[in-house]
């Protein structure tokens, strides 16, 4: 089920309708199980490039991404979206966990008609990301992940009941500076670009909610204390690149590298000079690896970032895994490879 609206002229809501390509970004709402959410289409400048979708974390919504959006246009069409319990879609029960999430995610694909994605996945966006790459592996081109783990840190879980109560209190004060300590701890200051300035927005963020979006942000933390941050299915089997902060103390640079060693295709690097919010600090460049990753150029060598890994150990291929890599082409994004700019925008 799908409703379509226009475009405003600050990038508001959209349609995406059938038919010739246009500038124009759109926005369509979609229905899964009595469950209405929005997505978002930037279409590219480029006839007939690839789709991005991008899946961001908690605090982020279909428009958290318009600063990466003119350069990622360049080379593809770039759909963001609210899922269910998030952002202005529907509210969500914390019974409902990252399965449900990614059945939206396929969904939305098969309703924008759409037959392979690009995939990015931010923070909790990954953790669908990878489920929805999982079990819809011929619908995903590449996936890039930012900010992900296989599990939280303890001392995180231990914290979520706390927090729960912080907001149930309505102590929104308190919590939204201990959540900026956890996201961008103070120790940062001097090694995290744009530290002083993102730090102060996210708690502003977290601070100025209103009265419906604390009660999702509350569900949430329900639903994280409910169902595993992440439960392996076999691993994704198209190219993946897994980007860490390399000052990220909540999903840290050994978390990362130890969710790409589960895919025979992870690569694996840190962002420099950035924490958990890398995308928000060092915008052009992480827009540049984006466009990179999507087009299979070079990611050798980066002036942002650390030498790329490949940590899969050898031999521990799983059978599924296997026999998916001989059915999943990836030849398309070659093609595309001339279109990407080296070094940050």
């Amino acid at each position: 089920m799908t409703a379509e609206h226009p475009s405003n002229a600050q990038g508001g809501a959209a349609s995406t309708p059938a038919g010739p390509s246009t500038s124009v970004p759109t926005e369509r709402v979609l229905d899964l199980a009595g469950f209405r959410y929005v997505c978002r289409t930037a279409p590219s400048r480029r006839p007939g490039a690839e789709t991005l979708l991008v899946l961001g974390g908690l605090l982020q919504d279909r428009r958290s991404w318009l600063r990466h959006e003119r350069r990622l246009t360049e080379v593809c069409s770039v759909v963001t979206v609210d899922l269910p319990g998030y952002g202005t879609a529907d509210f969500l029960p914390a019974s409902y966990g990252t399965d449900f999430l990614a059945r939206a995610v396929r969904n939305l694909v098969t309703e924008l008609g759409l037959s392979r994605v690009n995939l990015m996945g931010a923070c909790f966006g990954g953790s669908v990301a990878l489920r929805f790459a999982e079990e819809s592996p011929e619908l995903v081109e590449r996936m890039m992940l930012v900010g992900v783990a296989t599990h939280l840190p303890e001392h995180h879980v231990a914290a979520l009941p706390r927090w729960d109560a912080m907001l149930r209190r309505g102590q929104v004060d308190l919590l939204a500076r201990e959540l900026t300590d956890v996201f961008m701890p103070p120790s940062g200051a001097s090694t995290v670009r744009r530290h002083h300035v993102i730090s102060r927005l996210l708690y502003q963020q977290i601070s100025g909610q209103d009265p419906h979006q604390l009660h999702r942000s509350a569900e949430h933390i329900s639903r994280l204390m409910r169902h595993a941050w992440y439960a392996p299915r076999g691993g994704a089997t198209c190219p993946v690149l897994v980007a860490t902060g390399e000052h990220d103390t909540l999903t840290t640079p050994a978390m990362g590298r130890s969710v790409a060693s589960r895919m025979p295709t992870g690569r694996f690097l840190t962002i420099q000079a950035a924490d958990h919010l890398a995308p928000l600090e060092r915008v052009a460049d992480f827009a540049d690896l984006m466009v990179r990753f999507c087009t299979d150029a070079p990611l050798d060598g980066l002036p942002y970032a650390s030498a790329v890994e490949h940590p899969f150990a050898p031999g521990s291929v799983l059978p599924q895994q296997a026999a998916a890599r001989g059915h999943t082409g990836h030849a398309r994004g070659t093609l595309l490879a001339r279109h990407a700019v080296g070094g940050a925008v």
